[in-house]
């Protein structure tokens, strides 16, 4: 089973893409679903969310998510706590869905994927790309935040060029860019000729 990565900044589209592959029918992991799921149910990593950030982290046992966000993105030795808590449990979850599949490709959606160094769990990464002004248009109108807010996050991911250094293929997603016909071509290279 080939297994791929796809990655992006925030707003570059991976979401469109997986759409696509799923409408292909192929399966698609989402690593930040499954990191929330286990936020709410692996009771070792709440356990260990806990510990590390206090009680202020849930509230009825639902994730307070205000208060965790404003711990991480202030302080990246947090964030990288928090990452390194939350990963290995999505990293499990993962292999627990592969397992499952019987498709002879799978891919796996993660942000993070050079920042974790988890890239190297996959035969192969696509990287998907947009210019910067249409990441911060698409984010400020999906996620209703200011264009500051969506510059911090942006702070705290690689930028394309850093993330291009890897290899990875690229498909592009600006708003003129048709994304099926990279898709398929992508598709068709794993694909013995």
């Amino acid at each position: 089973m080939f297994s791929i990565g796809i990655t992006g900044g925030i707003g570059s589209g991976k979401s469109l893409v997986c759409k696509v592959l799923e409408h292909l029918a192929y399966p698609v992991f989402y690593a930040d679903e499954s990191a929330k799921q286990n936020m709410l149910e692996n009771l070792d990593l709440i356990n260990a969310i806990v510990k590390t950030f206090g009680e202020k982290a849930y509230i009825d046992k639902q994730l307070n998510r205000n208060y965790l966000s404003s711990q991480v993105f202030s302080k990246p030795e947090l964030r990288e706590k928090l990452n390194a808590l939350v990963h290995p449990t999505v990293f499990q979850s993962y292999d627990a869905w592969k397992k499952q599949q019987n498709s002879p490709i799978v891919f796996n959606e993660s942000a993070l994927l050079f920042e974790t160094g988890s890239y190297k769990r996959f035969d192969q990464v696509w990287l998907v790309t947009a210019d910067m002004e249409t990441r911060i248009e698409r984010v400020m109108k999906r996620d209703n935040v200011s264009r500051e807010d969506v510059l911090a996050r942006m702070k705290s991911q690689l930028s394309d060029e850093e993330k291009i250094e890897f290899g990875p293929k690229i498909i592009e997603n600006n708003n003129d860019s048709r994304v099926l016909p990279q898709i398929l071509e992508l598709i068709s290279e794993l694909s013995p000729r």
